[in-house]
């Protein structure tokens, strides 16, 4: 009878130790993916942060969290992000951090839809309206139907998640602009907390409101694993500035004509295409005009054509208009953000009408010199004597006398004083000179 109870003790220790390393084991894991500062929602960062997302659902992290900070962006990136939030499979939190941070603009729907809204407390959120490509307000019908089109998607996002419905109207129509204490109070936000281990905390035990993805969170003490854009994302982010490709455009053509005018000079044509690659990349995610496309590449081929034609620089104007026009249409369908700097049109137009005036001053400057054959350019060059009367100048051997009739000996360095038909008049260079 001790026998077994022993046994027993023994079993019941066993079991108490297992399940106390399974208890150790079972830490709750949360990834917090950077989404910021000031970065702007667009294909390349919302191919960051919806891969982000399906990393956390794949590596069975018990949520993801958006440490958010962005003045808006493209409303197309807007919606696949939020999208890839609702269809999430793990929990989604969206922390309006670190300090000072903002959710502005399309910000505005990344948040709405995460099944956690939270806030540091010297934050702010809104300020949705939407504008057209150009920056301005829409037309009055066309702005009403986007207006109503914003309030009824972002509305719904709030219904969803039982959070305030009327604010994400004035969000919208009035630019309406909350603080972290604000939000809460209106109930805009869920919570509100200095930090992310705070947050993660006050969450422990809370059960989201999507009816259709219902989760209780367990994330007191959660393993927090931070991830940031890496340098390939900001590489990427930083080359779909319009403004950087209008450049490598304008570089890749310039580069590959000059090689095919000057074949074999390689360096220009390797530039030419490695910057051409790149603008076309970035092409791809911001899609230009095509009107500004054929008026930049109209303008580069009327100012390479003026330099190899006597059109006394009238190629050149049409070719400064084309490019500048051209400059200007490139991006003329995508947001303000993402339109060609007009301050950088007339930087490049200055330029190259800078250098058209200093190539023009220089050819006139050189048809006012008189006109010298071959051989008068001979005087004033030097060569060496190679044998009585014959001297080597200019890769060729000529018949030499000095003016004092004195022999010139093999050897000597002699330069050249006249010509005469074919015989030269040469004189011993001054000592020193």
């Amino acid at each position: 009878m001790k026998r077994a109870l022993l046994i027993a003790l023994v079993a019941l220790a066993s079991v108490a130790f297992v399940g106390g390393a399974a208890g150790s084991s079972a830490r709750p894991r949360v990834l917090a993916i950077t989404f910021g500062p000031d970065l702007e929602i667009n294909p390349v960062t919302q191919g960051y942060l919806t891969s982000k997302l399906s990393q956390a659902a794949n590596d069975h992290y018990d949520a993801a969290v958006i440490l958010l900070d962005t003045p808006g962006g493209l409303s197309t990136s807007m919606k696949t992000i939020y999208q890839a939030e609702l269809a999430s499979k793990v929990p989604v939190i969206v922390y309006v951090s670190p300090e000072g941070s903002r959710a502005a603009s399309a910000g505005v729907w990344v948040s709405q839809a995460a099944d956690v809204l939270a806030m540091s407390p010297d934050s702010n959120i809104g300020s949705s309206t939407p504008i057209d490509s150009s920056g301005q307000n829409l037309g009055s019908d066309l702005r009403r139907k986007v207006i109503h089109d914003a309030v009824a998607s972002l509305k719904a996002l709030a219904q969803t998640h039982h959070r305030n419905t009327e604010w994400p109207a004035k969000a919208v129509t009035v630019a309406s602009n909350l603080t972290a204490q604000e939000a809460l109070k209106m109930h805009v936000v869920d919570t509100i907390a200095p930090t992310l281990p705070d947050l993660l905390k006050q969450l422990d035990g809370y059960h989201t409101k999507d009816a259709q993805r219902p989760f209780t969170l367990h994330l007191a003490n959660a393993e927090i694993v931070t991830v940031k854009p890496g340098f390939f994302t900001r590489f990427l982010n930083t080359i779909i500035d319009p403004n950087l490709i209008s450049i490598l455009f304008l570089l890749g053509l310039v580069g590959l004509v000059f090689e095919v005018l000057h074949p074999g000079i390689v360096l220009p044509g390797a530039l030419g295409a490695v910057s051409m690659v790149m603008a076309l990349y970035g092409f791809s995610v911001l899609t230009p005009s095509w009107g500004g496309l054929a008026l930049v590449v109209l303008g580069v081929i009327l100012l390479v054509v003026d330099l190899h034609a006597p059109t006394h620089g009238v190629l050149t104007v049409g070719g400064l208009i084309s490019l500048g026009f051209g400059l200007a249409l490139l991006f003329q369908n995508e947001p303000a953000a993402y339109r060609v700097n007009l301050w950088l049109v007339l930087g490049i137009g200055s330029a190259i009408a800078a250098f058209w005036v200093f190539a023009t001053g220089k050819a006139l400057a050189a048809r006012g010199l008189p006109v010298k054959t071959g051989v008068e350019m001979m005087v004033g060059q030097r060569g060496e004597v190679r044998a009585a009367g014959l001297v080597f100048v200019d890769g060729a051997l000529w018949q030499a006398q000095t003016a004092d009739a004195s022999d010139l000996v093999p050897g000597e360095e002699v330069e050249v004083q006249a010509v005469d038909g074919l015989r030269l008049t040469v004189r011993r260079p001054a000592h020193g000179v």
